[in-house]
């Protein structure tokens, strides 16, 4: 039995040996499978990883190509964004960081509410192509302190190349509180500036809400300005400029909130816009040719301006206007072209064609005897327009369906009326005409017998373009 035991004894140990020897085998073989397989992870690994970054580097460059490594957000400028903190020295801050590298974005982010003052976003040592990015609503100040003596614009754009607006964003001048002072918005003198900046009042001087000046490549899309203390958007001496899908709204009776407003200003195309407001809806003045608007609608307003122009005997000139394809709905005018007597220059190669409108005063207007208010002198010289064509006009009118007051000295001249079908109220007048030289291109509704034919036997003028 003794034996017996230790033969057992022996043979658990022998089992255990080789137990141990067999599992330490095993382990190692699978730890060098482990190693294999380790290696190949990490080898598969670097590769995911080194091309991870490489998506990295795509993605970072299409978003700097976009304005990612170049986008400043005025937030993290220091803009609170809650519509009562200023935050004028965080979307200065925002632009000078934008200025200097081209292609970037300032970010005016949606949801928040910012109360700016008057600002210029300026050139000319700015880097080409900024975006400016609205989506969320910029707001004007109301108090007199903002505003000083009086300043010409509140948000301004001045002296860029390649310069765009665009975004669901608005701006909001706030204008209500400046329309309840219908005094004049001439220049005060500096004896009345310190009055009034001394009595709390806002100034007289109102400010045009945006306003790019001295810029080329130029584009405005997507945003709404709306109640403007004065005119909404002005174009001054830019060149290529683009405004489309754009918004404008203010009441009817504000006064002097022109919609868009454009001087010295060339190949400019305006198209599918909402334009309402207490003035002219697009308002073209001296120094503008090569200018395209189709696809707009306007009302309520004063119409589609070209001028005033020719003011305390200045010269004016206007050069090939196409206005297309629009709407006027509840407007004092339709297509108007207005001068002052005294002045000098020209307006030429105009057409107007596809107007549609509903309740206008005065569907086709050339008034050569404009006159603004107040005190108004006869002038022997005037504007000279020739080449205004006219053609499918239709819709409803109020008050008369064609007003072609013509100058006595310089009459209109190439003036041709092509497919016109207006219907009146039973209280509108006759259509009138005087010194209107041109053509009846087809018979018109109602009949327009005025227009004279030909080319007026005496036709001096002086100071053309």
């Amino acid at each position: 039995m003794k034996m017996c035991g230790k033969n057992l004894k022996c043979l658990a140990t022998i089992a255990f040996i080789c137990i141990f020897v067999w599992s330490f085998s095993l382990e190692n073989c699978h730890g060098r499978e482990g190693r294999r397989w380790g290696a190949h992870r990490k080898t598969g690994g670097y590769r995911h990883h080194h091309v991870h970054v490489e998506s990295e580097d795509v993605v970072g460059s299409s978003l700097a190509s976009e304005g990612g490594s170049g986008s400043f957000n005025v937030l993290d400028f220091g803009a609170k964004g809650d519509g009562e903190e200023d935050d004028t020295k965080a979307f200065q801050a925002a632009w000078e960081s934008a200025c200097n590298a081209e292609g970037s974005m300032v970010e005016v982010p949606s949801g928040y509410e910012f109360l700016v003052g008057p600002i210029s976003f300026s050139g000319p040592n700015c880097q080409p192509n900024i975006v400016f990015q609205l989506d969320g609503k910029i707001i004007a100040p109301t108090s007199p302190s903002a505003w000083g003596s009086g300043l010409l614009q509140w948000i301004e754009f001045t002296k860029l190349k390649g310069i765009t607006v665009k975004g669901t964003g608005t701006i909001d001048g706030q204008g209500s509180v400046w329309w309840s002072d219908d005094s004049p918005t001439d220049d005060p003198t500096d004896e009345n500036l310190d009055k009034e900046s001394s009595s709390g009042r806002l100034p007289r001087t109102k400010p045009t809400a945006l306003r790019f000046y001295g810029s080329d490549g130029v584009t405005v899309t997507g945003i709404t300005i709306q109640n403007s203390q004065q005119a909404h958007l002005k174009f001054d001496s830019c060149t290529s400029v683009q405004v489309s899908s754009l918004t404008i709204s203010s009441p009817g009776d504000s006064p002097n909130t022109d919609g868009i407003h454009l001087q010295n200003s060339q190949n400019v195309i305006i198209s599918n816009s909402n334009l309402a407001c207490g003035d002219d809806c697009i308002s073209i003045q001296t120094g503008s040719s090569s200018i395209y608007i189709h696809d707009v609608n306007c009302g309520p307003g004063h119409g589609i301006s070209i001028g005033g122009l020719g003011r305390d005997q200045t010269k004016a000139c206007v050069s090939n206007v196409t206005v297309r394809d629009v709407k006027l709905q509840n407007t004092m005018n339709g297509v108007r072209i207005k001068t002052w007597q005294g002045g000098s220059g020209s307006v030429l190669g105009i057409l107007f064609s596809n107007i549609q409108v509903s309740d206008v005063g005065t569907p086709v207007k050339i008034d050569q005897y404009y006159c603004d208010g107040g005190r108004c002198h006869n002038g022997s010289s005037a504007v000279a327009i020739s080449g205004v064509n006219y053609v499918n006009i239709r819709g409803t009118y109020t008050s008369r369906p064609v007003h072609l007051a013509c100058s006595d000295s310089l009459p209109c001249t190439g003036v041709t009326l092509d497919t016109i079908q207006l219907e009146g109220s039973s209280h509108s007048n006759e259509p009138f005409c005087w010194k209107a030289y041109g053509e009846l291109k087809t018979s018109t509704v109602p009949p327009i017998d005025c227009l004279q034919s030909g080319n007026p036997s005496k036709a001096q003028a002086h100071g053309f373009c």
